[in-house]
């Protein structure tokens, strides 16, 4: 009984520990991606509000069109978060500010 139970406890801490680790990583990651990603879309209509650039909103919904075709139900979806990304950077980047200090 021994032999079966002390391989598997072994494998649960070795998995568990490696999980944490693993997941503790990624979660820094995709933080650090998430800022960077929100921080490039704030830039870029900071820029369009002053005037030095010009976002062609309906250029932006037809790509997002293009990029989820054949989606099925997703696809309105999808165009709808595609095409709403500066707003949705920016509260996600709200929302994590906010999360991180509150």
């Amino acid at each position: 009984m021994v032999n079966i139970i002390t391989p598997l406890l072994t494998q649960f801490g070795v998995g568990g520990i490696g999980g944490l680790c693993v997941g503790f990583a990624i979660k820094k990651v995709a933080k650090i991606f998430a800022v960077i990603i929100g921080l490039a879309f704030l830039g870029l209509e900071y820029l369009a509000y002053v005037g030095i650039i010009s976002i062609n909103y309906d250029a932006l919904t037809e790509w997002a069109n293009s990029m989820v075709a054949g989606m099925g139900v997703f696809e309105g979806v999808l165009t709808a978060i595609i095409a709403n990304l500066p707003f949705a950077t920016s509260f996600v980047v709200g929302f994590a500010a906010g999360f991180k200090y509150g």
